[in-house]
C-alpha cells in the first residue's frame, strides 16, 4: 500500500467505499478486503452498516492502529446536540474508541455550520475524532468553512472520477493543505466502457478500473475509495502500484470530457 501525506497523516491511497454494503455480505468484502491488505474502510451513519464493519473489524486481528476509518454525519443530523450524540453511537456500532476522520456527509443550509464544526471539534478533543472534514462541500462552502470559519478541514470527500473533473477544488487542496477523497472513483462501473481507458489499459496490461484509479492516485492530495463486493475486484482495486501512466496518457484522461456528474439527489448544493 502507499499513502498520502497530509497535514502529518497518512492516509492509505486506496480504500474500500461500503456504500450499499449490508448484512453478511458486507461483513465478509470487509474481512476479505482486511485479509488482502486493505487499510482505509469508507462508510456511513446513512449507510446502516456501521455495526457489520465494526463486527468485521474487530474480528479480523487487524491493529487498530494500522486501519484509517471514515465515517460520515448525515446532513439532518447536523444540529450540534445530535452530531455528539450520532457519532456516539457510530463509534458503538463500529465497536472503536475513535475515528481517524469524521465528515458531515452533505452539507445543510438549514443548520448552523460553525455549530456543526463545533461539535466536531469537541469529539476531537475528546480522541473521540483524530481529523473531521466534509463531503460534497463545493468550492465557497469551502472557503467559507476555512477562510471565514477558520475550521481545520482535513478532507473533502466528492465524486471524482475520468468523467467529472475537480480540478479547481485540487488546486485549491494545495494552497490549503487538505486532501481530497474520490468516491464512485470508477463511474458506477462506467470506466469500464470508455475506449480511451480500454485503449491505455492495453499498454499496461491492465483494466479501464485500474487506470481510472491509477490517474487518480497520482495526483497530488488525492486518494480513492471504490466500491467492491468481489474477491477480484477487491484485488484488482490494489493492483495500482507497479505501473505509472506516462505524461502523455495522464494527460488523454484529464482531456476526457468532465461533465458527468452521477451523484446529484435533490437536497445537493449548488454545484461550481
Amino acid at each position: 500500500m502507499q499513502y498520502k501525506s497530509v497535514q502529518g497523516v497518512e492516509v492509505p491511497e486506496i480504500g474500500l467505499g461500503t456504500h450499499r454494503l449490508f448484512g453478511n455480505e458486507c461483513e465478509g468484502v470487509i474481512r476479505s478486503a482486511l485479509d488482502m491488505g486493505y487499510q482505509h474502510i469508507d462508510t456511513a451513519q446513512m449507510y446502516k452498516n456501521e455495526s457489520e464493519i465494526g463486527r468485521a473489524v474487530s474480528q479480523s486481528g487487524v491493529d487498530r492502529e494500522d486501519l484509517f476509518i471514515t465515517t460520515k454525519v448525515w446532513h439532518t443530523n447536523l444540529e450540534h446536540d445530535e452530531v455528539l450524540h450520532t457519532v456516539e453511537n457510530s463509534l458503538r456500532e463500529l465497536q472503536t474508541p475513535y475515528v481517524d476522520l469524521l465528515l458531515i456527509h452533505w452539507p445543510n443550509h438549514r443548520e448552523s455550520l460553525q455549530e456543526t464544526f463545533e461539535a466536531m471539534l469537541i469529539l476531537r478533543d475528546q480522541g473521540k475524532v483524530q481529523n473531521i472534514g466534509v463531503s460534497n462541500f463545493t468550492m465557497p462552502l469551502m472557503q467559507h468553512a476555512l477562510e471565514e470559519l477558520r475550521v481545520p478541514l482535513f478532507c473533502n470527500q466528492l465524486e471524482f472520477h475520468p468523467f467529472l473533473g475537480q480540478f479547481d477544488m485540487l488546486d485549491y487542496s494545495y494552497d490549503k493543505e487538505f486532501i481530497l477523497t474520490a468516491y464512485s472513483p470508477l463511474a458506477q462501473g462506467k470506466v469500464s466502457d470508455n475506449e480511451t481507458l480500454q485503449r491505455i489499459g492495453e499498454v499496461y496490461d491492465k483494466t479501464p478500473a485500474q487506470i481510472a484509479l491509477r490517474w487518480l492516485i497520482e495526483q497530488e492530495n488525492v486518494v480513492a475509495i471504490p466500491k467492491a463486493s468481489s474477491d477480484e475486484h477487491l484485488k484488482e482495486n490494489l493492483d495500482l502500484f507497479d505501473f505509472a501512466l506516462s505524461d502523455d496518457h495522464f494527460e488523454e484522461i484529464d482531456n476526457l470530457d468532465k461533465s458527468k456528474r452521477l451523484v446529484n439527489p435533490t437536497f445537493a448544493p449548488n454545484w461550481d
